[in-house]
């Protein structure tokens, strides 16, 4: 039998919602659309990180390394830089699910 993860990974797996999954958690998407900073600065904590990094592609690739989602560097920089809000808020709800499921 082959071993694929090293003991302690994740499984490769995708966010747990889509970029566009807004309906999914309405409190975050409003906070995300009409407070994108205090968004960021939640996700950024609840990561350990200073609040200056809770929004854009460094903190988007440190969590999908982290958590082995799908995905690459220069596709976490064009969702950052194309749609942030909706970025942060696809994080936000994948770090709350994961929070519920003890993974986080």
């Amino acid at each position: 039998m082959a071993v694929t993860n090293q003991p302690g990974q994740y499984q490769r797996s995708e966010f747990q919602t889509s970029l566009f999954d807004c309906c999914d958690d309405c409190g975050v998407c409003l906070c995300g659309l009409f407070c994108h900073c205090c968004l960021g600065c939640t996700i950024a904590s609840d990561m350990d990180e200073c609040c200056l990094c809770g929004l854009g592609m460094p903190i988007r690739s440190v969590y999908r390394t982290k958590y082995n989602i799908e995905g690459s560097m220069c596709n976490d920089f064009m969702v950052t830089w194309c749609c942030s809000p909706c970025a942060s808020c696809q994080l936000r709800r994948d770090i709350n699910r994961r929070k519920d499921q003890g993974i986080f």
